[in-house]
């Protein structure tokens, strides 16, 4: 049996089934990736995989990712809608001190509550900048929502918040990874996410997706994913992934999977393949 493990992106489906009657609630999160130039392909978001996968690392399922751009009705009302349907709400972009750096603005008015300067982050700001260079517009990233949390910042000092459901982020990879870090510990998940994989040199989709789909339907608790590869001496196969919140169903299901590459006529190989392009 291959041991399951912890840690990667994972779709989330109502609950993983742990006995009759009995499930394994999933704890919901949404990311809002905020930035024109993330919209114009000017800059690419290298944000995405790093959030999903610390999440699943603590319980909380990514389950919906949106791209927005710097606009003050669009970041408001998908705010008050994402907040809503799921658990927790992370944006990353706009919080700089810039004229479009707006996102703090939004999140208060998307809460109801207004903007004000944050003394304790006003003072960090200050004597990090230095008085003199600490000007207006630098000033504008030290105001939160009235009563929101700062998210300390260990790489520019700048910080990110929290208010009521909704956490915001850095935009910029380094300092946003910083401040998941200091966020993490005090977010409430629910059951870590494993997953399992094998793998087979030789092993097409079309040829599996029968057999493959059946054991989706047999553990519907689980994301069940195949994933083709190729490696630089042009060897070409296929990853099978299963992922969920139930280790013992996950195990389950590897099995299955090990099985049903060995019934097609290939070898399977236990985890993910290496050296693929």
């Amino acid at each position: 049996m291959i041991e399951p493990r912890a840690g990667d992106a994972y779709p989330p489906h109502s609950g993983s089934i742990i006995a009759p009657g009995q499930r394994i609630m999933t704890v919901t999160a949404c990311l809002l990736v905020i930035g024109n130039e993330i919209l114009s392909g000017r800059t690419q978001d290298a944000n995405i995989r790093f959030l999903a996968m610390g999440l699943g690392e603590i319980g909380i399922a990514l389950d919906e990712v949106r791209v927005i751009p710097d606009r003050r009705d669009r970041i408001v009302n998908t705010i008050v809608d994402c907040r809503a349907r799921f658990d927790h709400v992370f944006t990353t972009g706009g919080i700089g001190p810039t004229h479009d750096d707006i996102t703090a603005a939004c999140v208060a008015e998307a809460v109801g509550l207004p903007l004000e300067i944050h003394e304790e982050s006003f003072r960090l700001l200050q004597d990090a900048i230095g008085r003199d260079k600490f000007n207006a517009a630098r000033q504008r990233m030290a105001m939160l929502p009235r009563g929101a949390a700062p998210i300390p910042n260990a790489v520019s000092v700048a910080p990110g918040f929290s208010i009521a459901n909704i956490h915001v982020l850095a935009g910029i990879p380094r300092v946003m990874q910083a401040m998941f870090r200091a966020l993490a510990p005090t977010l409430k998940g629910g059951a870590p996410l494993v997953s399992a994989a094998w793998h087979a040199v030789g092993l097409r989709e079309g040829t599996l997706a029968d057999g493959f789909a059946a054991l989706q339907d047999a553990f519907p608790d689980l994301d069940l994913g195949s994933y083709p590869f190729e490696r630089p001496d042009g060897q070409r196969g296929a990853s099978l992934v299963a992922k969920g919140y139930d280790a013992q169903r996950v195990a389950a299901a590897a099995d299955r999977i090990r099985d049903l590459i060995a019934t097609l006529g290939h070898v399977p190989i236990s985890g993910e393949p290496a050296d693929t392009i």
